[in-house]
């Protein structure tokens, strides 16, 4: 019974486990789809500013608006670039998460496996007890039953 409760503690403890590593995972596929939209986002706006640089060097352009847009595009390339390295380390964040949560899983399948082999032993040898008393107990209903042919004498 001991063994049963402890094992079972465990089970209960690797269930929380796997409930915080399941939930610290959705929060890192949470935030790389944040930082993934974010880049989009960016991107986006460095094509459509690199599309009004361009219509502005066919209608003609001072020098000062120029150089104004060649430098925001560049702060543009470097913040594409700065959100690209957030973008992979939120996908390096996911597979460390993953294999936390794959961990855990895997540990609590263990504890599983462990109990209902113990519970599995249990039953059997509830079963061969039974058993054994049923056997006793028929050989002692055999035993006290009298003979059918009178009482042996041990005579021919």
């Amino acid at each position: 019974m001991a063994q049963h409760l402890a094992i079972q503690t465990l089970i209960e403890l690797a269930n929380k486990d796997v409930n915080k590593f399941a939930k610290r995972l959705g929060l890192a596929v949470r935030n790389h789809q944040e930082n993934e939209q974010k880049l989009t986002t960016l991107q986006q706006y460095r094509d459509d500013y690199t599309q009004r640089y361009q219509r502005g060097l066919t209608t003609g352009l001072s020098i000062n608006d120029h150089h104004n847009f060649r430098v925001f595009l560049t702060k543009l390339e470097d913040a594409i670039s700065g959100q690209q390295a957030i973008v992979q380390q939120a996908l390096t964040a996911i597979e460390i998460e993953r294999k936390a949560w794959q961990a855990a899983e895997q540990k609590r399948m263990s504890f599983d496996t462990l109990a209902q082999r113990a519970q599995r032993q249990t039953q059997l040898k509830t079963v061969r007890r039974e058993q054994k008393l049923t056997d006793e107990h028929a050989s002692r209903m055999l035993a006290n039953r009298p003979h059918p042919y009178g009482p042996a004498t041990g005579q021919k």
